[in-house]
């Protein structure tokens, strides 16, 4: 299935996180922190949105860092993918 997100959303997958600590111990699932970073895999065209003009800085690929609550998830075709605004990501991982 593929995704196109309207205005001046984006759809991210989760870059799953580490399941050792440092020292070596495995963390079980429930233990584990949700993800902050995540790639980007689809980009809405911006425009104008609540009476501003919205340029998507993102493109598809981008890897970001995102607030902790934004957007909303969803599981599509097995995968985990969150739909948020462009302006909830906080930083692009280079």
């Amino acid at each position: 299935m593929k995704i196109r997100p309207l205005f001046d959303r984006i759809v991210i997958e989760p870059i799953d996180s580490e399941e050792k600590t440092k020292s070596g111990i495995v963390l079980l699932a429930k233990d584990q922190e949700k993800p902050q970073m995540a790639k980007v895999v689809a980009v809405g065209p911006g425009g104008n949105v609540d009476g501003k003009d919205v340029v998507m800085e993102l493109k598809v690929g981008d890897k970001v860092l995102y607030s902790k609550y934004a957007g909303s998830e969803f599981k599509i075709d097995g995968k985990d993918v969150t739909i948020m605004r462009q302006s909830d990501v906080l930083a692009v991982v280079e």
